[in-house]
């Protein structure tokens, strides 16, 4: 299993004082935590896509080339991309140049994203949200394998024969495809035959294997081969000495976080029985020192049958910069060998 962490670039103000970090100094500390992951032996690092003020991820690809020409081993990809709202030829372009930086260490997870600035901010209509996205979704899959495509569309001007550069490194780039809850994502993902990145952010991990088994059985009926259809996990997750210390140091920024999209979208104000609850053996935050992170990941694997990669969304803690230092190391160097050793020997497939 590979094992990652993902970012969304978050800027929270100090529950303290208050006061809101500095952007640059907060992109600062985001590449040096990539540094960390990459040195700690981590096996990727992902930078979300957001267009709001809580967080400076915007640009994902540009964050990820500037990490690049910082670290050596460790792949990087976006997390995710919101190709529905983008142009996917530019997309390809960003992310192709990105894997030349990189030298062959880009990937890309694409999803139709779970907030909706991007579409108003770039001229879309929201009506449209899932035909952009299968449409985008064919032009960008079609473009990984022809330098010279013709096509035609809705929602884009067609394209007839010009040549996109520049290629990756990779003779094809990896994909991802990121999804929610909605059984048509898990079953279009099958269909297609590609591999599954499942954002899982509350409730528990059991919950998903019916849609998981509908993803492996769509995609078996379409004809893809078994060990193609691989399946990732990105869940909140943080590691600490200890599990109370973990759960102190993640929860103010995830209630923070949870309070302002709640009041957005009409939750409750989230409340710490509910975090401890979610971090305890039943839920699905990896929240805890090494063995219950451990325990947790190996649990998650053997209830939705087998995962290949499991990425820790940690920004909400931020603010706590020796901690994430400190969190990551744990990670590569506590909780990845008893992870490695465990699941030694399972196949890992990424188109």
């Amino acid at each position: 299993m590979e094992i990652g962490i993902d970012s969304f670039a978050a800027i929270f103000p100090d529950p303290a004082t208050g006061k809101v970090p500095a952007q640059a100094d907060r992109m600062a500390a985001l590449l040096d935590e990539v540094v960390a992951a990459d040195q700690a032996g981590l096996d990727v690092f992902g930078i979300g896509e957001h267009h709001r003020p809580e967080f400076l991820d915007s640009a994902p690809a540009v964050i990820l080339a500037a990490a690049a020409a910082r670290t050596n081993r460790i792949r990087l990809t976006s997390a995710v991309t919101v190709l529905s709202a983008a142009d996917p030829v530019r997309v390809f372009q960003e992310f192709a140049t990105l894997d030349l930086i990189a030298k062959g260490r880009a990937e890309i997870v694409v999803g139709r994203g779970s907030f909706g600035e991007a579409f108003p901010l770039f001229g879309l209509d929201t009506r449209a949200y899932d035909a952009l996205f299968a449409e985008k979704l064919e032009l960008f899959l079609k473009l990984r394998d022809e330098t010279h495509v013709t096509w035609d569309g809705r929602f884009r001007p067609a394209l007839t024969g010009q040549g996109v550069f520049p290629r990756p490194q990779q003779p094809r780039l990896p994909l991802w495809l990121g999804v929610g809850g909605t059984p048509q994502s898990f079953a279009r993902a099958g269909q297609l035959g590609l591999p599954l990145m499942i954002a899982i952010i509350g409730g528990s991990f059991d919950r998903f294997r019916p849609l998981v088994d509908l993803y492996r059985e769509t995609g078996l009926q379409a004809g893809h081969n078994p060990d193609q259809l691989s399946v990732g996990v990105h869940a909140m997750g943080f590691v600490g000495d200890t599990d109370t210390a973990a759960k102190d140091t993640f929860f103010p920024g995830w209630a923070h976080l949870t309070e302002t999209i709640g009041r957005e979208r009409g939750w409750s104000a989230p409340t710490r029985q509910q975090f401890d609850a979610m971090a305890g053996p039943e839920g699905a935050f990896l929240v805890g020192g090494p063995e219950m992170v451990a325990a947790k990941m190996l649990h998650a694997s053997e209830v939705l049958g087998g995962l290949s990669r499991i990425t820790f969304q940690m920004s909400t803690a931020s603010l706590e910069t020796a901690a994430m230092q400190r969190s990551i190391a744990l990670l590569g160097n506590e909780v990845a060998p008893v992870i490695r050793k465990a699941t030694a020997g399972a196949v890992v497939t990424v188109h």
